[in-house]
């Protein structure tokens, strides 16, 4: 599967500026996921109706902040998945429907389009805005790290 790697922020900002309905997923990639287009709740076993993914879209109330800052903090918000799961799991960009909320109170994505996967430079660039940007206290959702 031929997709674009994104390798800034900027980038990924521009993207989503144009497609504002994109959601990000942490895993071992599209190709794992679209062979299995489920997620399955971690503590009961349940199986979900669609992948488990964050939305990107641009909320109202950010204002005039940048889309670089947004994505940025998207990123940088459950960027522990890629040491809290297996060897490989990365970011990607997808589209899809929305058919429910997962435990987490997650989207979850049914007819899944992957869209672009996200370099890591993306994420250490995304460590570096946030550093540069924070305003208080500000770290990843990690359950177990708090």
């Amino acid at each position: 599967m031929a997709l674009e790697e994104i390798t800034t922020l900027d980038r990924l900002a521009e993207l989503l500026e144009a497609r504002p309905r994109l959601f990000v997923r942490w895993s071992a990639g599209p190709e794992a996921d679209l062979s299995a287009p489920n997620s399955t709740d971690g503590l009961t076993g349940a199986e979900l109706p669609g992948l488990s993914a964050n939305p990107l879209a641009v909320e109202p109330w950010w204002g005039d902040r940048s889309t670089v800052l947004w994505v940025a903090r998207r990123l940088h918000d459950y960027s522990h998945l890629k040491r809290a799961r297996a060897e490989g799991v990365r970011p990607w960009v997808l589209e899809g429907e929305e058919v429910g909320r997962g435990p987490d109170n997650e989207p979850l994505v049914a007819r899944v389009a992957p869209v672009a996967l996200v370099g890591k430079q993306v994420l250490d660039e995304a460590t570096g805005v946030i550093e540069r940007e924070r305003r208080g206290v500000w770290g990843p959702l990690d359950r177990e790290h708090p």
